[in-house]
This record gives structure tokens, C-alpha cells and sequence, in this order.
């Protein structure tokens, strides 16, 4: 008889836990802008360290709450289990994000006293600060910033090639190379995916490629569409900011619990961070040349299809100063969508929503996005197309936008396979 009732008590302490747990979607959610708010004022995500943090912030949150036999596996060991697991979770929250921006320690102490929903106990708070320590310890080592050295090539076919007049950037300077060697979340290393070579410089694949990017990514093109002109520059804002606006958006409109929402940020954002680093790895194999370079180099690329034009420039007259091939972004949308997949389904409808953009390329001053929203029948069909924006944009081949893609859902794929993984019980029928 006591067994039962041990049994019984145990069962309702769990299953109140498990509500308070329920409760703190909408908490995740603030926690999840109000970081990436901070991160986009510091640095405009033009690093690392905003979606690291994002990354990091969620994976603690959601250790958090699954301690001690929840749904899904923890990415720490974590040992006992909080009283309170929101509480914890939001403790656990303020002490990564009061870690990677202590400036703003205040801002965050306030959203805590916010969205706790009652006074947590010491030892609930402590829990969380525990597993957030762990979570920062297990990834103190793992290079986001690194600065390897680059060495530039000799100009020639397909070669990427310095165009500081056009990147906005120093002479000799070059981005990401860094990202290339840092160490993923989910990834075994960052070159875990290798896409298939870009085509031959010389070759009819490469002429079709070079032709399309020439007539539909050039400035003020009369070939492209109203619509591809909207798409090119409406998917510009960066992944981490776009996708998690969207994320934010559908767990609120599908009234997701704490767990749930901790869980698609946590694949969501690490997710993001592989393909990243996935794509760079790629970009730096094959330091593959540009539009803006091929097409005003053409008539020394040794292909008879191609025609230069010395005064071709892309729609929003500015090439990021790194390797063109595959693309980041097609890369970083896929795998973010892999996480809304995972979470939402395959066939999910929505409305995604970009007010505004830069005009060209970082620090450029924003244009407003008229209309700011864009509907999709699936998360791979929006994928698709924002990998796709980048040729209107005049950016990247479309081998390089394909390529992107496709080595975004292999990523997007090991994370989901790879990380937080339901929990199966052996008693469970």
C-alpha cells in the first residue's frame, strides 16, 4: 500500500511539473527575441556569436526541462531534475545569454523577473545555472571565431577573386574563413559534407549557369520577373534572423509548450550554425569564383559560350568578399527548414513575414519590403526558392543555389537525427 501511494504522488508531482512545463512557450519565444535583438544590435550577425548563443541559450533551456526522464534526450549530461523545470529553464536561459553579453546582464536579469512565473526556488535556479555551465563548457573550445590564415591564388578560371570595389571591404580582406574549422554541434567535422564539384568552366553546364545569373541577376534586368526581383531581395535578411522571426511566429500560433518550443529553437539554431560551417568548409575546398568576377573575366575563361561584360553589375550592386560555391544561404534556409519540418510536418502552410532588408550589403541602410510577406505550401518549397533568390540577386550560379540547398538538408537532417531525440521507453506499448 505505501508503494502505491509513493507511486501515486510521484505520478502527480510529475504531472505538475509537467504542466508548469506547459505553461512557458511563450516565455521561450521572448527569451529567443529578446537575445537575437541584442546579438543584431552588437555585431548585425555578421559573426557567429549571436546564433552560437542562440544555440546554446535553447539546448540549456531544453536540458533543462526534459532533466531526469523527459521526452527527449539532453545534449549535456544532466544529472537530478529542477522542482520547478521552467524555472530552471529560464534561469538556465539568463545565465548563458548574461555570460555572452554581459553588458546587457540587466536587460536579461528583467526578463527573467518577467517570465518566471512565480518565485523560483534556489535550488531550482541553481539546477538551471548548472546545466547552462555545462552547456557553455562543452562548447569552450569549439573555434566560432577562429581566424585562420587565407592564401590568395593567382587569377584564372573559376578561381575566386578580390573585388574590394564591390565587397565594400579592405583590400585583402576576405570573410569566414574561420567558419570553415569550427566545430558544429551535430557535425562529426565541418567537412562531414562534401557537395559534388561545381562544373567544369568549360563545359555547356557551366555557359547555361553563367547565362541565366548574367540576364536574371543583373541590375535593373529587364528579363527578371517583378516577382524574382521581389524574391532576391526579400529573402537578403540573414537566416538566423528570418527563420527564427518565422519560428517565433508558429509557436505561437500553434500554442507549442515549453518543451516543444526549447526544442525547435535548440534544432533550429544549431542547425543553422552547421550549415554555416558546413558551407564554408565547402566554399574554402573549392574557392570557387563569382558572378561579378566570371562575367566581367569572361573572354579569359576559356569557354567560347560565355561573353564578358566589364560593366555587368547584380541587382543590389554588392558581392559578399568570400568563395561563391555552395551558396551559405541556400545552405543555412534548407537545414533551418529541416528543423520546422521536423516539428511542424512536411505539408505545412504558412505566411512568412520580412519588413525589411538591406539595401546592398551590410551597413547599407534598410529598404522596406512592399509586400512584406511571402506565402508556401511547405518549408522545402520555401527553401527552394530562398536558395533560389540568390541568382535574381546576381550573387551566386544556380549550381551554387542547388548545391546549397541540398547540403542544407543533409545538415538540417543530422541535426534532427542527431540531437534531442524522443525518448523511447521500454514499457511504453
Amino acid at each position: 500500500m505505501k508503494t502505491l501511494v509513493v507511486s501515486a504522488m510521484m505520478f502527480m508531482l510529475i504531472g505538475a511539473v509537467d504542466a508548469l512545463a506547459d505553461e512557458g512557450g511563450e516565455a521561450v519565444v521572448r527569451w529567443n527575441e529578446t537575445l537575437l535583438s541584442v546579438a543584431e544590435a552588437e555585431d548585425s550577425f555578421l559573426t557567429l556569436k549571436g546564433l552560437r548563443t542562440a544555440a546554446m541559450m535553447h539546448l540549456a533551456m531544453h536540458d533543462a526541462l526534459n532533466a531526469g526522464g523527459g521526452q527527449f534526450e539532453t545534449y549535456a549530461n544532466v544529472d537530478g531534475r529542477a522542482a520547478d523545470p521552467l524555472a530552471a529553464a529560464l534561469n538556465a536561459a539568463f545565465t548563458i545569454c548574461a555570460a555572452q553579453y554581459p553588458d546587457e546582464a540587466d536587460r536579461f536579469r528583467r526578463l527573467l523577473n518577467d517570465t518566471l512565473p512565480g518565485e523560483a526556488s534556489e535550488a531550482d535556479a541553481a539546477f538551471g545555472a548548472a546545466v547552462a555551465l555545462q552547456v557553455l563548457e562543452s562548447r569552450s573550445d569549439d573555434g566560432w571565431d577562429g581566424q585562420p590564415e587565407y592564401r590568395w591564388h593567382p587569377m584564372a578560371p573559376g578561381v575566386y577573386a578580390e573585388f574590394a570595389e564591390h565587397s565594400g571591404t579592405p583590400e585583402g580582406f576576405i570573410f569566414g574563413a574561420g567558419w570553415a574549422h569550427a566545430r558544429g554541434f551535430a557535425l562529426t567535422s565541418p567537412d562531414q559534407y562534401l557537395s559534388p564539384p561545381p562544373p567544369d568552366i568549360d563545359s555547356e553546364a557551366y555557359a547555361s549557369a553563367f547565362d541565366e545569373v548574367r540576364r536574371l541577376g543583373r541590375f535593373q534586368s529587364m528579363d527578371r520577373t517583378p516577382d524574382q526581383t521581389h524574391i532576391a531581395l526579400w529573402w537578403k535578411d540573414f537566416v538566423e534572423n528570418s527563420h527564427n522571426r518565422l519560428a517565433r511566429d508558429l509557436a505561437i500560433r500553434e500554442g507549442l509548450d515549453a518543451v516543444a518550443a526549447a526544442r525547435l529553437f535548440a534544432l533550429l539554431n544549431t542547425g543553422i550554425f552547421d550549415a554555416y560551417i558546413a558551407s564554408f568548409a565547402n566554399k574554402f575546398h573549392y574557392n570557387h569564383w563569382r558572378p561579378y568576377t566570371a562575367i566581367r573575366w569572361a573572354n579569359n575563361d576559356g569557354n567560347d559560350a560565355t561573353e564578358a561584360d566589364p560593366t555587368w553589375d547584380n541587382t543590389h550592386r554588392h558581392t559578399y568578399a568570400f568563395p561563391s560555391y555552395p551558396s551559405a544561404h541556400g545552405t543555412a534556409c534548407a537545414a533551418a527548414m529541416t528543423a520546422l519540418t521536423d516539428t511542424f510536418g512536411d505539408q505545412y502552410a504558412f505566411v512568412m513575414y520580412t519588413p525589411a532588408v538591406d539595401v546592398a550589403g551590410p551597413f547599407s541602410g534598410k529598404i522596406a519590403m512592399q509586400p512584406p510577406t511571402r506565402d508556401f505550401g511547405s518549408f522545402y518549397e520555401a527553401a527552394r526558392e530562398c536558395a533560389a533568390s540568390r541568382v535574381f540577386l546576381g550573387i551566386h550560379f544556380r549550381y551554387d543555389s542547388d548545391a546549397g540547398y541540398e547540403l542544407g538538408r543533409e545538415v538540417g537532417g543530422n541535426t534532427v537525427t542527431g540531437l534531442l531525440s524522443p525518448v523511447h521507453r521500454g514499457d511504453e506499448g
